[in-house]
Protein backbone atom coordinates (compact mmCIF):
# COMPACT_ATOMS: atom_id res chain seq x y z
CA UNK A 1 0.00 0.00 0.00
CA UNK A 2 2.21 2.49 1.19
CA UNK A 3 4.54 1.36 -2.42
CA UNK A 4 0.97 2.87 -4.26
CA UNK A 5 1.04 5.72 -2.12
CA UNK A 6 4.81 6.39 -3.08
CA UNK A 7 4.13 5.74 -6.73
CA UNK A 8 1.31 7.92 -6.82
CA UNK A 9 2.44 11.46 -4.68
CA UNK A 10 4.78 12.57 -7.94
CA UNK A 11 2.46 12.46 -10.54
CA UNK A 12 0.33 14.41 -7.91
CA UNK A 13 2.59 16.94 -7.88
CA UNK A 14 3.42 16.93 -11.43
CA UNK A 15 -0.42 17.59 -11.97
CA UNK A 16 -0.61 20.50 -8.97
CA UNK A 17 2.77 22.12 -10.92
CA UNK A 18 0.85 21.80 -14.28
CA UNK A 19 -2.37 23.57 -12.53
CA UNK A 20 0.10 26.37 -11.27
CA UNK A 21 1.54 27.25 -14.72
CA UNK A 22 -1.59 26.88 -16.43
CA UNK A 23 -3.60 29.30 -13.85
CA UNK A 24 -1.03 31.89 -14.05
CA UNK A 25 -1.02 31.89 -17.99
CA UNK A 26 -4.43 32.79 -18.04
CA UNK A 27 -4.32 35.56 -15.61
CA UNK A 28 -2.51 37.42 -18.33
CA UNK A 29 -4.29 40.03 -20.52
CA UNK A 30 -5.90 37.99 -23.46
CA UNK A 31 -4.43 39.12 -26.79
CA UNK A 32 -6.02 41.20 -28.72
CA UNK A 33 -7.68 39.42 -31.92
CA UNK A 34 -6.81 40.04 -35.54
CA UNK A 35 -9.81 41.61 -37.33
CA UNK A 36 -10.07 42.08 -41.39
CA UNK A 37 -8.85 45.04 -43.37
CA UNK A 38 -11.33 47.77 -43.52
CA UNK A 39 -11.93 49.62 -46.45
CA UNK A 40 -10.74 53.25 -46.46
CA UNK A 41 -12.60 55.70 -45.34
CA UNK A 42 -13.58 59.47 -46.63
CA UNK A 43 -11.80 60.23 -43.35
CA UNK A 44 -13.74 63.19 -41.06
CA UNK A 45 -12.62 64.78 -38.04
CA UNK A 46 -15.72 66.72 -37.59
CA UNK A 47 -18.01 66.36 -34.63
CA UNK A 48 -21.44 65.43 -35.14
CA UNK A 49 -23.99 68.65 -34.50
CA UNK A 50 -24.58 68.69 -30.72
CA UNK A 51 -28.38 67.15 -30.04
CA UNK A 52 -29.27 66.20 -32.86
CA UNK A 53 -30.11 62.62 -33.58
CA UNK A 54 -27.79 61.27 -36.50
CA UNK A 55 -24.11 60.76 -36.43
CA UNK A 56 -21.67 62.01 -38.71
CA UNK A 57 -21.37 59.11 -41.23
CA UNK A 58 -18.24 58.05 -43.05
CA UNK A 59 -18.39 55.79 -46.23
CA UNK A 60 -15.93 54.12 -47.88
CA UNK A 61 -14.60 55.41 -50.81
CA UNK A 62 -15.63 53.77 -54.08
CA UNK A 63 -18.30 52.24 -52.73
CA UNK A 64 -21.43 51.52 -54.57
CA UNK A 65 -24.03 54.18 -53.47
CA UNK A 66 -26.50 50.59 -52.57
CA UNK A 67 -23.95 49.30 -50.40
CA UNK A 68 -23.74 53.02 -48.99
CA UNK A 69 -26.95 52.04 -46.47
CA UNK A 70 -25.15 48.67 -45.38
CA UNK A 71 -21.59 50.86 -44.17
CA UNK A 72 -21.16 51.45 -40.54
CA UNK A 73 -21.56 54.89 -39.37
CA UNK A 74 -19.11 56.73 -37.11
CA UNK A 75 -19.55 59.02 -34.47
CA UNK A 76 -16.78 61.66 -35.51
CA UNK A 77 -14.66 62.92 -32.47
CA UNK A 78 -15.56 65.75 -30.25
CA UNK A 79 -12.49 68.11 -30.85
CA UNK A 80 -12.93 69.99 -34.78
CA UNK A 81 -10.22 68.73 -37.47
CA UNK A 82 -7.23 71.02 -37.82
CA UNK A 83 -7.57 73.06 -40.82
CA UNK A 84 -5.33 73.79 -42.76
CA UNK A 85 -4.10 75.30 -46.29
CA UNK A 86 -4.19 71.98 -48.24
CA UNK A 87 -7.04 70.43 -46.64
CA UNK A 88 -11.08 71.33 -47.30
CA UNK A 89 -13.53 69.88 -44.71
CA UNK A 90 -17.43 69.90 -45.93
CA UNK A 91 -20.59 69.26 -44.95
CA UNK A 92 -22.93 68.06 -47.00
CA UNK A 93 -26.71 66.52 -47.26
CA UNK A 94 -27.21 62.68 -47.67
CA UNK A 95 -28.83 62.50 -50.63
CA UNK A 96 -25.34 64.14 -52.39
CA UNK A 97 -23.63 60.91 -50.18
CA UNK A 98 -25.50 58.70 -50.76
CA UNK A 99 -26.25 58.67 -54.49
CA UNK A 100 -22.25 58.50 -54.66
CA UNK A 101 -21.79 61.55 -56.58
CA UNK A 102 -19.81 63.32 -53.58
CA UNK A 103 -17.42 60.08 -54.05
CA UNK A 104 -16.88 61.33 -58.10
CA UNK A 105 -16.54 64.93 -57.22
CA UNK A 106 -13.68 64.07 -54.06
CA UNK A 107 -11.73 61.96 -56.15
CA UNK A 108 -11.17 63.85 -59.07
CA UNK A 109 -10.79 67.71 -57.16
CA UNK A 110 -8.18 65.83 -55.07
CA UNK A 111 -6.44 64.45 -58.17
CA UNK A 112 -6.66 67.70 -59.60
CA UNK A 113 -5.87 69.81 -57.34
CA UNK A 114 -3.41 67.94 -54.55
CA UNK A 115 -6.32 69.47 -51.98
CA UNK A 116 -7.14 67.04 -49.39
CA UNK A 117 -11.32 66.87 -49.18
CA UNK A 118 -12.86 65.59 -46.29
CA UNK A 119 -16.81 65.40 -46.03
CA UNK A 120 -19.28 64.34 -43.22
CA UNK A 121 -22.59 63.66 -44.73
CA UNK A 122 -25.51 64.99 -42.01
CA UNK A 123 -29.00 66.33 -43.05
CA UNK A 124 -28.98 70.07 -43.82
CA UNK A 125 -29.49 71.08 -40.68
CA UNK A 126 -27.02 69.17 -38.86
CA UNK A 127 -24.47 70.24 -41.66
CA UNK A 128 -25.46 73.91 -41.00
CA UNK A 129 -25.09 73.69 -37.50
CA UNK A 130 -21.16 72.20 -37.85
CA UNK A 131 -20.86 75.45 -40.34
CA UNK A 132 -22.20 77.83 -37.37
CA UNK A 133 -19.38 76.54 -35.29
CA UNK A 134 -16.65 76.95 -37.84
CA UNK A 135 -15.87 72.91 -38.05
CA UNK A 136 -16.19 72.89 -41.82
CA UNK A 137 -15.10 75.28 -44.91
CA UNK A 138 -17.71 74.42 -47.22
CA UNK A 139 -21.72 73.56 -47.24
CA UNK A 140 -23.40 71.63 -50.03
CA UNK A 141 -26.96 71.20 -49.22
CA UNK A 142 -30.52 71.75 -50.51
CA UNK A 143 -32.90 73.47 -48.16
CA UNK A 144 -33.23 77.65 -49.23
CA UNK A 145 -35.22 78.72 -46.49
CA UNK A 146 -32.52 77.58 -43.82
CA UNK A 147 -29.83 78.53 -46.71
CA UNK A 148 -31.23 81.96 -46.47
CA UNK A 149 -31.16 81.77 -42.61
CA UNK A 150 -27.39 80.65 -42.28
CA UNK A 151 -26.78 83.83 -44.60
CA UNK A 152 -28.46 86.32 -43.51
CA UNK A 153 -27.11 85.63 -40.16
CA UNK A 154 -23.63 86.40 -41.40
CA UNK A 155 -22.15 82.73 -41.64
CA UNK A 156 -21.94 82.03 -45.20
CA UNK A 157 -20.82 84.22 -48.52
CA UNK A 158 -20.47 83.07 -51.83
CA UNK A 159 -23.43 81.28 -52.47
CA UNK A 160 -23.64 79.45 -55.52
CA UNK A 161 -26.53 77.31 -56.67
CA UNK A 162 -24.75 74.29 -58.94
CA UNK A 163 -27.39 71.75 -59.52
CA UNK A 164 -31.36 70.21 -59.06
CA UNK A 165 -33.33 67.40 -59.02
CA UNK A 166 -36.63 66.46 -58.07
CA UNK A 167 -38.54 64.72 -54.66
CA UNK A 168 -40.75 62.20 -55.36
CA UNK A 169 -43.47 60.59 -53.24
CA UNK A 170 -42.71 56.51 -53.38
CA UNK A 171 -44.59 53.82 -51.53
CA UNK A 172 -45.89 50.15 -52.04
CA UNK A 173 -47.01 49.26 -55.41
CA UNK A 174 -49.99 48.16 -53.97
CA UNK A 175 -50.67 51.64 -53.07
CA UNK A 176 -53.25 51.50 -50.54
CA UNK A 177 -53.81 55.05 -49.94
CA UNK A 178 -54.85 55.39 -53.62
CA UNK A 179 -52.19 58.28 -53.76
CA UNK A 180 -50.76 57.65 -57.93
CA UNK A 181 -50.39 60.46 -60.17
CA UNK A 182 -51.94 63.07 -57.66
CA UNK A 183 -50.47 65.90 -57.13
CA UNK A 184 -47.95 66.06 -54.07
CA UNK A 185 -50.42 68.45 -51.56
CA UNK A 186 -53.41 65.98 -52.53
CA UNK A 187 -51.25 62.80 -51.99
CA UNK A 188 -50.12 63.99 -48.86
CA UNK A 189 -53.72 64.72 -47.81
CA UNK A 190 -54.81 61.01 -49.25
CA UNK A 191 -52.07 59.58 -47.19
CA UNK A 192 -53.07 61.35 -43.60
CA UNK A 193 -56.70 60.19 -43.84
CA UNK A 194 -55.96 56.66 -44.38
CA UNK A 195 -53.57 56.99 -41.41
CA UNK A 196 -55.62 58.56 -39.29
CA UNK A 197 -58.84 56.14 -39.70
CA UNK A 198 -56.51 53.22 -39.52
CA UNK A 199 -56.64 51.68 -43.04
CA UNK A 200 -54.45 49.17 -43.30
CA UNK A 201 -51.02 48.85 -44.41
CA UNK A 202 -50.56 52.56 -44.60
CA UNK A 203 -47.86 53.97 -42.86
CA UNK A 204 -45.41 56.88 -43.90
CA UNK A 205 -41.86 57.16 -42.75
CA UNK A 206 -40.34 60.29 -41.86
CA UNK A 207 -36.57 61.76 -42.19
CA UNK A 208 -37.33 63.54 -39.30
CA UNK A 209 -33.63 65.12 -38.78
CA UNK A 210 -34.49 68.59 -40.11
CA UNK A 211 -32.83 68.07 -43.59
CA UNK A 212 -33.37 69.46 -46.67
CA UNK A 213 -36.14 66.33 -47.32
CA UNK A 214 -37.85 67.04 -44.25
CA UNK A 215 -38.11 70.91 -44.80
CA UNK A 216 -39.56 70.22 -47.88
CA UNK A 217 -42.21 67.45 -46.39
CA UNK A 218 -43.00 69.87 -43.86
CA UNK A 219 -43.71 72.49 -46.37
CA UNK A 220 -45.96 70.14 -48.11
CA UNK A 221 -47.56 69.21 -45.35
CA UNK A 222 -48.83 73.02 -44.38
CA UNK A 223 -49.73 73.59 -48.63
CA UNK A 224 -51.91 70.52 -47.62
CA UNK A 225 -53.49 72.66 -45.03
CA UNK A 226 -51.83 70.19 -41.60
CA UNK A 227 -49.92 71.85 -39.10
CA UNK A 228 -47.05 69.82 -38.69
CA UNK A 229 -46.50 69.20 -35.01
CA UNK A 230 -50.54 69.21 -34.11
CA UNK A 231 -51.91 67.33 -36.74
CA UNK A 232 -48.41 65.11 -38.38
CA UNK A 233 -45.75 64.50 -36.38
CA UNK A 234 -47.72 62.76 -33.35
CA UNK A 235 -50.99 61.67 -34.90
CA UNK A 236 -50.83 58.22 -34.27
CA UNK A 237 -47.95 55.14 -35.46
CA UNK A 238 -48.80 55.40 -38.79
CA UNK A 239 -46.36 58.15 -38.60
CA UNK A 240 -42.83 57.15 -38.16
CA UNK A 241 -39.87 59.88 -37.80
CA UNK A 242 -36.26 57.81 -37.78
CA UNK A 243 -33.85 60.50 -37.57
CA UNK A 244 -32.00 58.71 -40.89
CA UNK A 245 -30.30 59.55 -43.66
CA UNK A 246 -32.06 59.40 -47.25
CA UNK A 247 -30.53 56.01 -47.72
CA UNK A 248 -31.75 54.32 -44.45
CA UNK A 249 -35.26 55.81 -44.97
CA UNK A 250 -35.93 54.54 -48.19
CA UNK A 251 -34.70 51.07 -46.80
CA UNK A 252 -37.00 50.88 -43.67
CA UNK A 253 -39.83 52.71 -46.18
CA UNK A 254 -39.40 49.13 -48.33
CA UNK A 255 -39.40 46.78 -45.22
CA UNK A 256 -42.36 48.59 -44.39
CA UNK A 257 -44.24 48.76 -46.90
CA UNK A 258 -44.44 52.76 -46.40
CA UNK A 259 -44.91 55.53 -48.35
CA UNK A 260 -41.72 58.59 -48.28
CA UNK A 261 -40.67 61.67 -49.74
CA UNK A 262 -37.56 61.13 -51.14
CA UNK A 263 -34.87 63.26 -53.74
CA UNK A 264 -35.09 61.23 -57.18
CA UNK A 265 -31.04 60.57 -57.45
CA UNK A 266 -30.88 58.48 -54.31
CA UNK A 267 -34.06 56.65 -55.18
CA UNK A 268 -32.24 55.69 -58.43
CA UNK A 269 -29.24 54.59 -56.56
CA UNK A 270 -30.61 52.50 -54.37
CA UNK A 271 -33.29 51.28 -56.51
CA UNK A 272 -31.72 47.60 -56.45
CA UNK A 273 -32.76 46.88 -53.45
CA UNK A 274 -36.06 48.42 -52.63
CA UNK A 275 -40.08 47.41 -53.00
CA UNK A 276 -41.06 50.92 -53.08
CA UNK A 277 -41.97 52.31 -56.44
CA UNK A 278 -42.01 56.19 -57.42
CA UNK A 279 -46.02 57.86 -57.29
CA UNK A 280 -46.02 60.79 -57.51
CA UNK A 281 -43.30 62.48 -59.58
CA UNK A 282 -44.50 65.74 -60.93
CA UNK A 283 -45.04 68.96 -59.66
CA UNK A 284 -43.80 72.15 -59.03
CA UNK A 285 -43.53 71.50 -54.96
CA UNK A 286 -41.12 68.79 -56.01
CA UNK A 287 -38.04 71.03 -56.77
CA UNK A 288 -35.11 70.29 -55.35
CA UNK A 289 -32.16 73.01 -55.42
CA UNK A 290 -28.17 72.47 -53.98
CA UNK A 291 -26.12 75.20 -53.47
CA UNK A 292 -22.62 75.42 -52.44
CA UNK A 293 -21.71 78.11 -49.56
CA UNK A 294 -18.29 79.05 -48.39
CA UNK A 295 -18.23 79.32 -44.50
CA UNK A 296 -17.36 83.12 -43.61
CA UNK A 297 -13.76 83.41 -42.25
CA UNK A 298 -14.80 87.21 -40.63
CA UNK A 299 -17.30 85.13 -38.44
CA UNK A 300 -15.22 81.78 -37.76
CA UNK A 301 -11.24 82.59 -38.62
CA UNK A 302 -10.06 79.62 -37.97
CA UNK A 303 -12.07 77.99 -41.14
CA UNK A 304 -10.02 77.89 -44.81
CA UNK A 305 -11.95 79.78 -46.55
CA UNK A 306 -9.67 80.18 -49.97
CA UNK A 307 -9.60 76.51 -50.61
CA UNK A 308 -13.80 76.52 -50.11
CA UNK A 309 -13.80 79.34 -52.84
CA UNK A 310 -11.59 77.59 -55.17
CA UNK A 311 -13.75 74.68 -55.00
CA UNK A 312 -16.84 76.26 -55.75
CA UNK A 313 -15.49 77.85 -58.75
CA UNK A 314 -13.96 74.30 -60.34
CA UNK A 315 -17.97 73.20 -58.55
CA UNK A 316 -19.65 75.94 -61.54
CA UNK A 317 -17.24 75.44 -63.78
CA UNK A 318 -17.39 73.76 -67.28
CA UNK A 319 -15.52 70.77 -65.98
CA UNK A 320 -17.44 71.05 -62.93
CA UNK A 321 -21.21 70.97 -64.68
CA UNK A 322 -20.08 68.09 -66.61
CA UNK A 323 -18.88 66.26 -64.10
CA UNK A 324 -22.62 66.64 -62.53
CA UNK A 325 -24.80 66.45 -65.95
CA UNK A 326 -23.08 62.68 -66.58
CA UNK A 327 -23.22 61.46 -63.47
CA UNK A 328 -25.35 58.59 -63.29
CA UNK A 329 -26.18 58.74 -66.81
CA UNK A 330 -24.01 55.09 -67.82
CA UNK A 331 -25.54 53.31 -64.84
CA UNK A 332 -29.31 54.93 -64.39
CA UNK A 333 -29.96 55.69 -67.70
CA UNK A 334 -30.11 59.56 -66.71
CA UNK A 335 -28.42 62.35 -64.72
CA UNK A 336 -28.82 61.78 -61.25
CA UNK A 337 -28.80 65.64 -61.36
CA UNK A 338 -28.81 68.54 -63.91
CA UNK A 339 -26.50 71.43 -63.87
CA UNK A 340 -27.89 74.96 -63.30
CA UNK A 341 -26.95 77.72 -65.68
CA UNK A 342 -27.05 81.25 -66.28
CA UNK A 343 -29.78 81.28 -68.74
CA UNK A 344 -32.38 79.36 -65.66
CA UNK A 345 -31.30 80.05 -62.58
CA UNK A 346 -31.45 83.65 -62.00
CA UNK A 347 -35.65 83.28 -62.72
CA UNK A 348 -38.32 81.56 -60.84
CA UNK A 349 -38.19 78.65 -59.43
CA UNK A 350 -34.33 78.68 -58.94
CA UNK A 351 -34.35 82.25 -58.32
CA UNK A 352 -30.47 82.01 -57.55
CA UNK A 353 -26.78 83.04 -58.91
CA UNK A 354 -25.44 79.65 -60.15
CA UNK A 355 -22.18 81.78 -62.37
CA UNK A 356 -19.54 84.23 -61.40
CA UNK A 357 -16.71 82.79 -59.83
CA UNK A 358 -15.81 83.78 -56.42
CA UNK A 359 -12.61 85.63 -55.67
CA UNK A 360 -10.37 83.65 -53.01
CA UNK A 361 -9.85 85.95 -50.07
Amino acid sequence: MKGKISAIIPVLLVVVILAILTAGCTSQPATTPTTAATPAVSETAVPAAAGTPEASSTTAIGTTAAATAATATTTATATPYNHDSDTLLIATTTSLYDTGLLYTIQDTYQNETGVKVKITSQGTGQAIQLAQRGDVDLLLVHSPSQEKTFMDNGYGVNQRCFAYNYFIIVGPESDPAGIANLSPTEAFKKIHAAGLNGSQNVYFISRGDQSGTHTAEKTLWAKAGFNYTANVSDSGPWYLSIGKGMGDTLVMASQKNAYTLTDEGTYLAYKGQLTVVPLVTSGSDLLNRYSAIAVNQAKNPNVNEIQADRFINWLISSEGKDLVGNYGVDKYGKSLFTPLTSDVCTVSPFSCTCTGNVIPV
